[in-house]
């Protein structure tokens, strides 16, 4: 168990992040592994939310999409799409919502709509929106998962599917954004987390064995590091045994 990949430590870093007895706004993938180990390890009173109206679903396996069985039978209630974004979260009744992304730029909007070109003829054209501009704008922070290369943390995104912290400063409130945007992004090298006076994204944590000089290098602007930058500790044994027992759900599943 001393051996793990870049994907396991990223996703039990961002498993971390969830505290117990919040409510959390998930998304289909990584956010979707990592919310449901949380729940299998250190926070059972989790409660996961699903765009599709499952409140408090506890599946016992990975499920495939909002719309695998697997989450209405394990959730404390199902109700329609519509009641989970104008009750539970455009009031801003979810605590943390944790989102993928294509592309992220240094203030942490998301890109999940186009690459290259523009909306009409772009290069590739991805799967959308979904609730994510919802969850983005409204859950209390937004915590964000995802490979770090170049390719994906542009100077600035293509498309911005899901609004960070915009321009900078200023920019949600101006906007009328209940939530608390983007405070963490984790990645396959390390954390960032947004500056709380200039709102961009600061390397503060890495993962073991990682150097500052390999993120600067997978990151397409100047990327700021904090002074009091930390290393991860690495995933545990138990960890690691339940993030290997989900996946193996979910292939078995498929």
């Amino acid at each position: 168990m001393s051996q793990y990949t870049a994907d396991e430590m990223m996703t039990v870093a961002a498993a971390r992040q969830l505290r117990d007895g919040t409510a959390c706004f998930v998304g289909i993938g990584l956010p979707s592994t990592a919310a449901n180990l949380a729940r299998a390890t250190h926070a059972p009173d989790l409660v996961l939310i699903y765009e599709s109206g499952c409140l408090g679903a506890k599946p016992d396996r990975l499920p495939l999409s909002i719309g695998d069985g697997v989450l209405a039978d394990t959730a404390d209630a199902v109700i329609p799409v519509p009641e989970v974004f104008n009750y539970w979260l455009q009031p801003g009744r979810i605590d943390v919502g944790f989102l993928g992304a294509a592309q992220l730029d240094r203030y942490g909007n998301i890109n999940t709509t186009v690459i290259g070109g523009d909306y009409t003829d772009p290069k590739v054209r991805l799967p959308g929106a979904g609730g994510a501009p919802e969850i983005a704008a409204s859950c209390g922070e937004v915590v964000v998962i995802v490979r770090q290369s170049r390719r994906t943390f542009t100077e600035r995104v293509d498309f911005v599917t899901s609004v960070g912290y915009g321009a900078g400063p200023g920019d949600r409130a101006r906007l009328g954004l209940r939530g608390g945007g983007p405070r963490t992004v984790i990645t396959d090298l390390g954390v960032l987390e947004a500056d709380p006076d200039s709102c961009e994204l600061t390397l503060t944590r890495l993962h073991p064995g990682v150097t500052v000089e390999r993120v600067l290098e997978a990151t397409g602007w100047p990327l700021a590091v904090a002074d009091d930058l930390s290393t991860n500790e690495p995933p545990t044994a138990e960890e690691l045994r339940v993030l290997r027992a989900l996946e193996a759900t979910m292939r078995a599943a498929a």
